[in-house]
């Protein structure tokens, strides 16, 4: 039992602030659950309030020390500034959950420029600029935190041929993906672990459309047989967020079912 205890205490998150992105649905709100049931303080980033709030108050009613900040982090101002407020009402920042983005859908040969630029904004720009402003007020002066980004299967692979084309996506995540390791390696000297996760296809607003369109083929392609579900992140976010994964940095845990081992 003691050792039982002691291997549990790993996980435990009581005490830590973090900050999730994306928070207020989907997998940020997923991977918010699992912080906040092991303990940890919770900052719910997203940019429309409504949702933000409907979020920050199912998670309040379970427990958790939650607040909501509504805020754009394709601004390039944003991330300073919202750095300064979460430290300003929690004290510090022990983890941050790089989880929003957006998609476009288009054929490459006709991709938008504003399409392309919205996705790389948001997907790659902002999320290094949180983890700079971060890095810079919380986690290099206290000589600890965590980064767990959130990438995709589609930074790993082609896109499918018979599916709307995401050249911008891809790139993104591509990029997360490279980022994550080159950040784990500039800053594991200094006590900053950086690790990403990688999910499959996971049902969500984002991804409605092409689930709806494509389910039947995902299904097919993946040897687990089932999509991805609202636990299904929790545990990996737990292990690469907390003490129990201390000894992990620069590293990209795929949650797909095993789509991308055939």
């Amino acid at each position: 039992m003691a050792e039982m205890g002691r291997l549990a205490g790993l996980f435990d998150l009581t005490g830590r602030v973090a900050i999730v992105t994306g928070g207020s649905r989907g997998l940020g709100l997923q991977i918010a659950r699992a912080l906040g049931e092991y303990g940890a303080s919770l900052a719910l980033v997203a940019r429309r309030q409504a949702d933000l709030d409907a979020a920050v108050e199912e998670l309040a009613a379970m427990g958790h020390s939650v607040s909501g900040f509504a805020i754009d982090l394709s601004d390039p101002e944003a991330a300073a500034a919202l750095t300064a407020r979460v430290l300003a009402q929690f004290g510090r920042i022990d983890i941050l959950v790089n989880n929003a983005g957006a998609a476009w859908g288009a054929p490459a040969e006709a991709f938008p420029l504003d399409g392309w630029n919205k996705v790389i904004d948001l997907n790659v720009t902002g999320l290094f600029l949180l983890s700079q402003a971060v890095a810079r007020a919380a986690f290099l002066p206290q000589g600890k935190g965590t980064i767990v980004n959130v990438a995709s299967i589609e930074g790993l692979l082609g896109h499918h041929p018979d599916r709307l084309g995401t050249i911008a996506y891809n790139t993104a995540k591509g990029a997360v993906v490279n980022m994550t390791r080159a950040l784990a390696a500039e800053w594991g000297p200094r006590g900053i672990r950086v690790n990403a996760l990688a999910p499959g296809f996971f049902p969500s607003k984002m991804t409605m459309a092409t689930v709806e369109a494509h389910g039947a083929e995902m299904l097919r392609q993946t040897p687990l047989g089932k999509l991805g579900g609202e636990t299904d992140l929790m545990g990996p976010a737990l292990l690469l967020a907390s003490d129990a994964g201390g000894h992990i940095t620069g590293q990209v845990l795929v949650v797909d079912g095993g789509t991308t081992i055939i």
